[in-house]
């Protein structure tokens, strides 16, 4: 897998997990905890494609 295609596949996931943030956070007994988790995975792939990017 060359760089591209590995950024690009960390932006899918990424975009992913967004939704799955957003799906989370609608439901009437959404789980915090949950939602955190979801979050700290998604910022960790956001800082992880701009470490790839600026290379």
């Amino acid at each position: 897998m060359n760089l591209t295609s590995h950024v690009q596949e960390l932006r899918r996931k990424h975009q992913a997990l967004s939704q799955e943030v957003e799906f989370e956070s609608r439901s009437p007994s959404a789980d915090r905890l949950r939602i955190a988790e979801l979050k700290k995975k998604k910022l960790a792939l956001k800082e992880q494609i701009e470490r790839l990017s600026t290379h």
